[in-house]
């Protein structure tokens, strides 16, 4: 399969009305770097100004699908006081070091045909191109575990789209890389409306998996051009 998507990062202080194709949930991908925080809640708080969401209420979203009809976005302004799902990821630095933090999206659809979404983020004490590589690889591995295909565009290329940042340290000060993807809308779609699927989820006794497709774990070659 096709997965070679290159690099993307994600807009930075740019807020444009929501384009919908669908009438889905549409989300966007965001990066922010506050490097000179006086402590390390004095930089989330910057980033997260600097993200559009320092005056959101928010919900860490946890988990890799997405409410079912997500499509991409692009960013937009939030009334004060919004309360707002968040893929978010977070790394920090102080004093010395790079830090990285990356999120990333795709479309996929499952072997019954239905058609979902997936998210993945990653921190990182190192440089945004190895944050980015590990983010690839996790989001690759949460599709093998779902057995999921990712959709193609009407060009042949993956559906996906990925957000990567990472900050220099400045000598005594806190410093914190953010990347989200921001669902305004999410709370009230993805209850109990989606398709379900049955499966054996094959848990040994000592806790291990015993099921899954062969070649997407520990050292296994993957199939998506990795």
């Amino acid at each position: 399969m096709d997965f070679n998507i290159g690099t993307s990062s994600g807009p930075r202080n740019q807020r444009k009305p929501t384009q919908r194709r669908g009438g889905g949930l549409a989300g966007w991908l965001m990066t922010a770097v506050a490097p000179f925080g006086e402590n390390e809640a004095h930089a989330m708080d910057q980033a997260l100004v600097e993200l559009g969401l320092g005056d959101a209420r928010l919900i860490r979203g946890e988990g890799a699908m997405l409410p079912m009809g997500f499509e991409p976005g692009t960013p937009q302004d939030l009334p004060m006081g919004t309360l707002v799902e968040c893929h978010l990821s977070k790394a920090t630095v102080f004093g010395e070091g790079i830090a990285s933090a990356g999120v990333a999206w795709a479309l996929c659809t499952t072997p019954e045909g239905d058609e979902c979404a997936i998210v993945s983020t990653m921190s990182h004490s190192g440089s945004m191109e190895e944050c980015e590589t590990e983010l690839r690889r996790n989001l690759q591995r949460k599709l093998g575990n779902r057995d999921l295909e990712l959709r193609k565009d009407d060009d042949g290329k993956a559906m996906f789209e990925c957000a990567v940042d990472e900050i220099e340290a400045q000598e005594g000060f806190h410093g914190v890389v953010l990347a989200a993807l921001i669902l305004p809308n999410s709370l009230s779609l993805g209850g109990s409306s989606g398709p379900t699927r049955s499966r054996n989820l094959g848990i040994s006794s000592i806790g291990g998996s015993l099921g899954g497709p062969s070649g997407l774990g520990g050292s296994g070659k993957s199939d998506f051009g990795f």
